[in-house]
């Protein structure tokens, strides 16, 4: 897998995941590890019909005046396949936690795993939100 390529295929005709670093996850999944000093380096999968997401992050707090749409565009995202402007949403989405002080396992383990399964889906491209 190459990082950084231009893609040959129009938007119009992708299919895009989201891979966010700002510690989303559906209300049922487990919360992110915020108290380990080195950092979670797991992630959780998002659904891409999922209905309701909150977040575990020390900086982001789930509220009624949040808005996680612009850490994890899912909702917009969904906006854009309608408009014919995204070919499609993949199946699933990635979330991570960031502030991760010791990246080793992240760079071995986890984002290996990932991005083998965005390769598995057949995804043409990748929305990174940092957080």
């Amino acid at each position: 897998m190459l990082p950084f390529v231009h893609s040959k295929k129009l938007l119009a005709e992708s299919r895009i995941a989201l891979v966010t670093t700002g510690g989303v996850h559906l209300p049922e999944q487990a919360r992110f590890d915020i108290d380990d000093p080195l950092g979670d380096c797991s992630f959780r999968e998002i659904p891409a019909e999922a209905a309701q997401l909150t977040w575990t992050h020390a900086y982001y707090r789930p509220g009624e005046d949040a808005d996680l749409d612009s850490v994890f565009p899912l909702w917009t995202m969904r906006d854009l396949v309608e408009e014919g402007v995204v070919g499609e949403l993949n199946h699933r989405h990635f979330s991570f936690m960031g502030a991760i002080h010791d990246a080793g396992p992240l760079i071995d383990e986890t984002a290996p795993e990932v991005a083998e399964k965005l390769l598995e889906d057949a995804v043409d491209a990748v929305l990174l939100t940092p957080s």
